[in-house]
């Protein structure tokens, strides 16, 4: 079982981002002299409500503090971004993590970062899909031709190459069960979302590993799955300290239409104790072990990256979750 940390980067309007930077290299030298495995974080733009470094020069930088863990991009919206533009930036990211790097990448949902980049309606599934076949084989050909109207290449040769051939691991996150089956057909792993719940994923596995059959694609080696989690001696403690950090996340989340774009059972505007429920991972290390349970057991998950920090929340609270993951609930992973 592999362990990875996602760093919100997201803060507060009125944060002084320099000291919460400082507070995320904190965040990462825990993890990275606790043995965790990885190192993941996310991309918005025009963030409402939250400033947001953004992902590819915030990750380079965290490069430097993260030792031998692997960094990932958790993710990037690659539908907004020239496809030449990815492929040197990824190339790059591979270049400076020395090949061990992760490419995560999704098509993302929110109306004001498709119309910001001019990405229009009915040509974006078309776009993430044309893009990324697009970026491959930059990756891997010598000489690249294509035409579109985001994107024109005649004999063109990328020289710049990724370290890991054919090119890094590329991992698409996907929330509805049409992007589930889109990430089988064209991704080494599905990012399985933070937001469903463990039934939701459950259920889209088996929607997941039906397409890869279909398209005679094995199971992949490594099923990742990012969990909202904060362990403290008990469930009632942990949801205490952060409920009201995850509670202010999601109504985000349901003011940006994040549910909209998931299954028709999924609904983020109701009570937080009802959200919650085979949600979010809430409790004493040994209850958080029980509600992971499912998904290494029903879906194969052998990639747990854990998000346990949220805009507003005290440095000093995430790393007491961070200690109790490393001393307590990571070695009874590790036996799974």
């Amino acid at each position: 079982m592999k362990i990875g940390l996602f760093l919100t980067n997201q803060h507060q309007s009125d944060t002084d981002m320099i000291a919460r930077l400082e507070e995320q290299y904190i965040m990462t030298h825990h993890a990275r002299d606790n043995d965790w495995n990885s190192l993941f974080s996310g991309q918005h733009y025009l963030n409402e409500g939250n400033q947001q470094l953004q992902l590819i020069p915030f990750l380079s930088r965290l490069q430097a503090e993260a030792g031998d863990m692997t960094l990932g991009l958790g993710i990037l919206l690659s539908a907004l971004h020239n496809p030449v533009y990815m492929a040197e930036t990824i190339a790059s990211l591979d270049v400076i993590c020395k090949g061990n790097f992760i490419c995560g990448i999704g098509l993302g949902y929110r109306d004001i970062e498709f119309d910001a980049f001019g990405v229009r309606r009915g040509q974006r599934v078309k776009r993430f899909e044309e893009s990324l076949h697009l970026i491959k084989r930059l990756w891997t050909e010598e000489n690249v031709s294509f035409s579109s109207d985001y994107c024109n290449l005649e004999n063109v040769n990328m020289p710049l190459k990724p370290i890991q051939k054919p090119y890094p691991p590329i991992w698409i996150a996907a929330n509805n069960d049409n992007a589930v089956k889109r990430a089988a057909r064209l991704s080494d792993a599905w990012l399985i979302n933070p937001h469903a719940t463990s039934q939701t994923v459950i259920d889209q596995m088996e929607l997941f590993l039906q397409e890869r059959n279909a398209v005679n694609l094995p199971i992949p080696h490594e099923i990742p799955a990012f969990r909202e989690i904060f362990c403290a001696k008990d469930r009632s403690e942990a949801i205490k300290i952060a409920g009201p950090f995850i509670s202010e996340k999601y109504a985000a989340y349901s003011a940006w239409g994040q549910d909209k774009v998931m299954p028709t059972e999924e609904n983020f505007a109701q009570p937080f104790d009802d959200l919650l429920v085979n949600r979010f991972v809430l409790g004493s290390p040994e209850e958080c072990f029980e509600q992971l349970r499912p998904l290494w057991e029903e879906c194969g998950v052998n990639h747990f990256i854990f998000r346990t920090h949220w805009a507003g929340m005290p440095l000093d609270a995430s790393l007491r979750s961070m200690q109790l993951i490393s001393d307590e609930l990571m070695p009874m992973l590790n036996q799974v």
